[in-house]
C-alpha cells in the first residue's frame, strides 16, 4: 500500500484542483449573472421613472395649453416644442419594453394616444390663434382631450403593472444568483480549509516521520561508530597483546642469530625467525586494512629508482624462490626512466604481496616480474606492473573472489597454503589509492598473471644512491655523559633493550611504570625517555602529561607501543611525546630515533675534517652523500651550495612562522613543501620529512604546529652549525 500512496495522493490532488476549477467557474458565472441582473434591474427602474416622467410631461403640456387659453397670452412656440420633444424622448425610452409581448401592444396604444394628445393640443392652440378663445374653449369642452389624458394614464398604469412583474422576476433571479454565488464561495472556502488541514496534517506526518528517521539514523550512526570503536579497540588490544611477545621473539631471535650455532640450532632459529616474520606480516595486513578503511593510508610522492627497487625486492625473494626450485626473473622496460616520483613504499608493498603470493602457489616453473611502459604523457608515465607465475592457477568463476577480503579462491587453499586472504585485497586498495587499476588472468594448472597500471611522475634528475650502512655505535655522541630512562613494564622487553643498549655502549635506567618514572625524573636528569604506553598504575599518556605539565621538563620522549593503529603517532604527539616507534622494535629504527634526540659531542674536532673522504660520519644530522654525488669533487660548487643552504634555512623557518602567524594555510603548506628541496642538499630529508609532511598535508592547529615546527627549528639550528663548520673547511 505504501508504494501506491504517492499515486493516490497525486490523483486526489488533481481531482481537488478540477473540483475547485469547476466550482470557481460556476461561482464566477453566478456572480456575472448577478451583476447583469442588477444592471437589468437598474434599467427597469429607469423605465419606471420614464413612465412617471411621461405622465408628468403630458399633464404639464395640457396645463400649459389651458394656461395659455385662460390667460389669453401669446403662445411660446419654442417652449411648447421643448415639452413635446421631452414627451417623445420619454416615449422612445419605453421602446425597450417591446421585448415583452404583453407590453408591446400597450406601448403601441400609448404611443398612439400620446401622439393624438399632442395633435389635439396643437389643434387647440391653432384654433386659439386663428378663431379665438371661445372656439378653443369649445374644443376643450368636448372632453376629447380629457379622455385622451385618462387613456394615457390608464395605459401607463397597465404598462407599469406589467413592468413591475418583470422587475419582481429580476429581483428573484438576482437573489437566486446571489445565494448560488454565496453557496459556491462557501464550498470553495470549505474545500480550501479541508485542503489546508489535509496538507498541514500530511506535512506534520512527514515531519514526524522525518524526525523519526533522523533519530533512527542517528542511532544507527552511533551504533556504527561504537562498532568501529569496538573494532579499533579490539585491533589495538590484539596488536598490543600479539606484538609484545612477538617483540621479544624477533628481538632475541636476532640476537641469537649472532651467536655461534650448529646447523640444527641455526635451522631452529631460522624457523622461529620466519614464523615470527609471518605472524608480523599477518598483523601488518590487518592494520593496513584498518588504515585504508579509516582513510589514514597516505600516498607520498618522492623520487625513487624503479630498477633499484625491483632489484632489491628480487634479491629479497631470491632465496625463497631457490628453496622451492623456482626461477625468479625481473625485467624493466628500457624506455622507462630510472627515477620516478611516487610512493616507493606502497609499490614495494604491492610487489612483495604479488611475488609472495606467486611463490606460495607455485610449486615448479618460474615467476617473472616485468615493469612496462604503458604510455608517457608529458611528465607522467603509466607504469605497468606484471607478475606472472606457473602455479596452480584459478578457475574463471573464482577470479571474482581473488581481491575480496578474508577470501581465497577455495577454502582448501587456506588450509593447505595458509594466509589471511588479505594480501591481494590490500594490493587492490593500494593500487586504487594511487589512481591505478589492476586485473588478473588465470588458467587452472597453467598459471596466473596479475597486471596493474599506476601513473608516476618522471623525476627531473636521476638518482643513484647506494644503500647507506648504519653505524651500530654512538661514537659521535658523548655517551659518557648520556643517560636514558626506559619506562617498560614487560620483563622480556626490558631484557631486550638492556642487551641492545649495552651493545651500543649507552647508559640507562629502567622504570616499571609511569609513576616510578616521574619519581626518577624528579631526582635525576635524563637525556631521553623511552616510554611504553600500556602500563599499570600510570600509563604512558598520563605519565607524559605529568612530565610536561607537572615537572615542566622538555626531555625528549619516544613512545614505545604495540598499538600500531591509524592515528597512533598523532595521538602520542598530541600528549606531548616527540616521536613514536611501534613494537616489535626494529634495531635499526630504534637506533635512528635515539640518534635523532641525543646531544652531539662538544669540541670533537669538526674543524679538522677537510682531509676526510666521508665527512658524513662526523656530523649528527647533515649528510654529504647527495652533495658529493652531484658535485663530483667540485669544492667550489660545494661551497656555493653550502652557503646557499646557510642563507636559505633561516628564511624558510621565518616563512613558515609568518604563514602560520597570518593563518595562511595554503602558503604554510607551500613553504613546507619547498623546504623539503632546500634541506635535501644536506641530506636532512630523513630527519625533517615527517615534520614537514605533517605541516604540508595534515590539518594544522596551534598545538600541532608547535609540535612540528619545534623539532624542525631544533634540527635546523644544529644543522646550520654543522654546515657552517663544513663551510669553513672548504
Amino acid at each position: 500500500m505504501g508504494r501506491y500512496f504517492k499515486y493516490i495522493l497525486l490523483i486526489t490532488f488533481l481531482a481537488a484542483i478540477l473540483v475547485i476549477v469547476f466550482l470557481q467557474f460556476n461561482s464566477n458565472r453566478s456572480i456575472n449573472q448577478l451583476i447583469r441582473g442588477n444592471e437589468d434591474l437598474l434599467d427597469e427602474l429607469n423605465i419606471k421613472n420614464n413612465l412617471q416622467q411621461l405622465k408628468t410631461d403630458i399633464v404639464t403640456l395640457e396645463s400649459k395649453v389651458r394656461g395659455t387659453l385662460i390667460g389669453g397670452v401669446a403662445i411660446d412656440t419654442d417652449h411648447l416644442q421643448k415639452e413635446i420633444r421631452s414627451i417623445q424622448q420619454s416615449l422612445q425610452q419605453l421602446d425597450v419594453l417591446q421585448s415583452d409581448t404583453l407590453i408591446t401592444s400597450l406601448i403601441i396604444d400609448l404611443d398612439k394616444a400620446i401622439n393624438e394628445k399632442i395633435v389635439f393640443n396643437q389643434a387647440v392652440l391653432g384654433t386659439f390663434s386663428i378663431r379665438g378663445k371661445k372656439a378653443a374653449e369649445k374644443m376643450i369642452n368636448t372632453h376629447y382631450g380629457t379622455d385622451l389624458t385618462d387613456s394615457i394614464k390608464t395605459i401607463a398604469v397597465k404598462i407599469d403593472d406589467l413592468h413591475q412583474l418583470a422587475v419582481t422576476d429580476l429581483i428573484k433571479k438576482a437573489n437566486n444568483n446571489g445565494r448560488k454565488a454565496r453557496a459556491l464561495g462557501s464550498i470553495l472556502a470549505l474545500i480550501a480549509a479541508l485542503a489546508s488541514i489535509i496538507t498541514f496534517g500530511y506535512i506534520s506526518y512527514k515531519l514526524r516521520e522525518q524526525q523519526y528517521l533522523i533519530a533512527k539514523l542517528n542511532s544507527s550512526e552511533k551504533t556504527a561508530r561504537e562498532a568501529v570503536q569496538v573494532k579499533e579497540k579490539f585491533l589495538a588490544n590484539m596488536s598490543h597483546e600479539i606484538r609484545t611477545p612477538l617483540n621479544a621473539i624477533l628481538g632475541f631471535t636476532n640476537l641469537l642469530q649472532r651467536k655461534e650455532q650448529d646447523n640444527e640450532s641455526k635451522e631452529f632459529v631460522q624457523t622461529i625467525q620466519r614464523s615470527g616474520e609471518n605472524l608480523l606480516a599477518v598483523i601488518n595486513d590487518i592494520l593496513d586494512l584498518s588504515k585504508i578503511e579509516a582513510g589514514m593510508m597516505r600516498i607520498e610522492s618522492v623520487p625513487f629508482s624503479v630498477r633499484g627497487l625491483v632489484h632489491s625486492i628480487a634479491t629479497m625473494f631470491r632465496v625463497k624462490a631457490v628453496e622451492k626450485n623456482l626461477i625468479l626473473s625481473t625485467k624493466v622496460d628500457s624506455s622507462i626512466p630510472d627515477t620516478l616520483e611516487g610512493d616507493a613504499t606502497r609499490l614495494t608493498q604491492i610487489l612483495v604481496n604479488l611475488i609472495d603470493n606467486a611463490i606460495k602457489f607455485t610449486n615448479k616453473g618460474n615467476i617473472s616480474v616485468e615493469i612496462t611502459n604503458e604510455g608517457i604523457s608529458g611528465k607522467e608515465i603509466r607504469t605497468g606492473i606484471i607478475v606472472n607465475d606457473s602455479g596452480i592457477g584459478i578457475e574463471k568463476e573464482k577470479l571474482k573472489n581473488v581481491f575480496g577480503r578474508f577470501q581465497q579462491a577455495e577454502d582448501s587453499i587456506t588450509r593447505k597454503y595458509g594466509g589471511t586472504g588479505l594480501g591481494l585485497s590490500i594490493v587492490k586498495d593500494l593500487v586504487l589509492l594511487q589512481q591505478g587499476k589492476i586485473d588478473v588472468n588465470s588458467q587452472p594448472g597453467i598459471g596466473t598473471s596479475f597486471k596493474s597500471v599506476i601513473p608516476y611522475k618522471i623525476a627531473d634528475a636521476e638518482i643513484n644512491k647506494p644503500i647507506a650502512m648504519w653505524n651500530k655505535q654512538f661514537d659521535q655522541y658523548d655517551v659518557e655523559h648520556i643517560c636514558i630512562l626506559v619506562v617498560e613494564d614487560n620483563e622480556i622487553n626490558q631484557n631486550l633493550i638492556n642487551h641492545l643498549f649495552n651493545s651500543w655502549g649507552l647508559k640507562f635506567d629502567i622504570s616499571v611504570n609511569g609513576k616510578q618514572a616521574i619519581e626518577m625524573l624528579s631526582g635525576k636528569k635524563y637525556d631521553l625517555v623511552l616510554m611504553d604506553i600500556q602500563m599499570p598504575e600510570l600509563d604512558g599518556y598520563s605519565a607524559t602529561q605529568e612530565i610536561r605539565n607537572g615537572l615542566k621538563l622538555d626531555t625528549p620522549i619516544i613512545a614505545m607501543t604495540a598499538h600500531a593503529m591509524p592515528g597512533e603517532r598523532e595521538k602520542c604527539l598530541s600528549f606531548g611525546m616527540n616521536e613514536y616507534i611501534s613494537k616489535p622494535i626494529r634495531e635499526e629504527q630504534l637506533y635512528k630515533l635515539i640518534s635523532l634526540f641525543l646531544p652531539a659531542k662538544q669540541n670533537n674536532g669538526l674543524n679538522n675534517i677537510s682531509g676526510k673522504n666521508n665527512p658524513v660520519e662526523s656530523y649528527r644530522y647533515i649528510n654529504f652523500q647527495y652533495l658529493n654525488e652531484i658535485s663530483n669533487g667540485d669544492k667550489a660548487f660545494e661551497k656555493t651550495v653550502t652557503a646557499q643552504f646557510i642563507e636559505a634555512i633561516p628564511e624558510s623557518i621565518m616563512a613558515l612562522e609568518n604563514a602560520w602567524h597570518n593563518r595562511d594555510i595554503p602558503d604554510l603548506r607551500h613553504q613546507a613543501h619547498n623546504m623539503k628541496t632546500t634541506v635535501s642538499v644536506m641530506g636532512l630529508n630523513e630527519s625533517l620529512q615527517p615534520f614537514l609532511d605533517a605541516l604540508e598535508n595534515e590539518n594544522i592547529n596551534s598545538e600541532s604546529f608547535q609540535k612540528n615546527i619545534s623539532p624542525v627549528k631544533r634540527i635546523c639550528e644544529i644543522s646550520l652549525e654543522e654546515a657552517k663548520q663544513f663551510y669553513n673547511t672548504l
